[in-house]
């Protein structure tokens, strides 16, 4: 069975090897081509602003995003409650995956109550759990 192909995906994580490793990760599988990599969720945040506001968010918004919990300035919950704040056609378009190497049911819990989390996964990123994403 072919993975479900989408037209961008972006990483989020403060650390730049795990983002290395997702990324090659989602390069193997073929499910994009366009991958955003960002070391802080501020400046994904912003990024996603700016395209609103430049009316590019069709052609550019990300289908999945990929988000780390734990990061310093703005931690994955904070880069949430500021996604809540951006259009609902940008909120449609963009599905986050909760990526963590946390095993702390609380933060499972937590991301539940946040409608724009579809899936939450250990990282790294393995070919089944990206093959397998049908969000």
């Amino acid at each position: 069975m072919q993975p479900k192909k989408y037209r961008s995906v972006m990483l989020i994580d403060d650390n730049e090897i795990d983002n290395l490793i997702n990324q090659k990760m989602i390069e193997s599988a073929s499910i994009t081509d366009h991958i955003y990599v960002h070391t802080g969720a501020k400046s994904a945040i912003e990024f996603l602003r700016n395209m609103e506001k430049l009316d590019l968010a069709d052609k550019v918004l990300p289908d999945v995003i990929f988000l780390d919990i734990d990061m310093p300035l703005m931690d994955g919950f904070q880069f949430l409650d500021e996604f809540e704040k951006l259009t609902s056609s940008t909120k449609k378009k963009s599905r986050i995956v909760m990526l963590t190497s946390s095993i702390n049911p609380q933060d499972f819990n937590r991301s539940k109550k946040y409608v724009n989390v579809k899936l939450y996964l250990n990282k790294p990123l393995t070919h089944e759990s990206i093959t397998g994403l049908n969000i």
